[in-house]
């Protein structure tokens, strides 16, 4: 399982501690960049990729077999800006003419932002947006070669907590069950071992299941896979209160519709591929997903 180290992902850490002794081992990989774990995915050295939700119709448009069968945790992106700036809460208007920057221009943070322009009556090319890989993106904030910056957290609530910035957005304020991440595996897969994805979405549903009333140990968990601290990523779950949404997994077509149209109205995907959309979605194993009976070991995650 190919992943990056964003809350929408933890489900993957998670997944890898609960099997590490099961029938089924679901090793998680971390990556330094989502077009290298798309790469990978095509070229079969990862099974899953827990990746930035436009890119996968990217990829269906260009004939590889994907399929979303589920969506990570959502609500846990952030748009931050640098201190010395003033730019305070809702105060886009301020970024005008600034380097800001998000993940890759085929994710969801890309089209938020060019949503929040649009509200504001600005457009895409008031603000100098750039594509930089999520870990970077804090030193580039502070030693400033940045202006600002939308991402997963927790690496805006690394600036937050350094003192370096400022909140200009929560994604969720643009954007309502905004997908962040999400979860692909191959065709061949669904087709050859049903029983393994059946398996790798279930532990994934009941794993957001686990976190609501595990945070401290899920920290812990994802800690070690991650090298964020336990305390900032416990930071960036809980800023605001309740801010992070564990049970939306399932997949639903008419979301994936929308970001399809922002992606059209954004030049990154032609009109002529809407066929991806039904094509794409496949959200019958997270509808059959058990849910209930966890206790506090991670391994309950797993049904036995």
């Amino acid at each position: 399982m190919g992943h990056m180290p964003v809350i929408t992902n933890l489900a993957c850490p998670l997944l890898d501690a609960a099997s590490e002794k099961d029938r089924i081992r679901f090793s998680a990989i971390k990556f330094g960049s989502f077009a290298e774990m798309a790469e990978s995915l095509k070229n079969g050295s990862i099974d899953a990729a827990f990746i930035i939700a436009p890119l996968p119709l990217v990829l269906r448009s260009q004939g590889v077999p994907v399929k979303i069968v589920y969506i990570g945790n959502r609500h846990e992106s952030t748009l931050v800006a640098r201190k010395d700036l003033g730019v305070g809460k809702g105060q886009i208007g301020l970024l005008a003419g600034k380097k800001v920057a998000v993940p890759i221009r085929f994710s969801g943070h890309h089209l938020a932002l060019r949503r929040l322009l649009k509200m504001s009556g600005m457009t895409p090319d008031s603000i100098n947006i750039v594509e930089m890989q999520p870990p970077d993106m804090a030193a580039a904030l502070q030693n400033g070669n940045l202006d600002a910056y939308f991402v997963g957290e927790p690496f805006a609530a690394r600036s937050i907590q350094a003192g370096n910035a400022t909140v200009v957005s929560y994604v969720e304020e643009v954007w309502p069950r905004f997908m962040c991440n999400l979860t692909i595996v191959r065709e061949e897969l669904i087709r050859d071992e049903p029983q393994v994805v059946a398996r790798l979405v279930e532990g994934a549903i009941r794993s957001g299941e686990w976190v609501r009333t595990h945070e401290r140990q899920a920290a812990a968990i994802a800690s070690r896979y991650w090298g964020h601290s336990p305390e900032l990523i416990l930071y960036a779950m809980n800023t605001p209160p309740s801010r992070v949404k564990f049970e939306l997994g399932v997949p639903v077509k008419d979301e994936v519709r929308e970001m399809f149209d922002a992606m059209v109205e954004a030049k990154l995907l032609d009109a002529s591929h809407a066929r991806v959309v039904d094509e794409i979605v496949d959200d019958h194993f997270a509808r059959g997903a058990r849910t209930g009976n966890l206790t506090g070991d991670v391994r309950s995650i797993l049904v036995r």
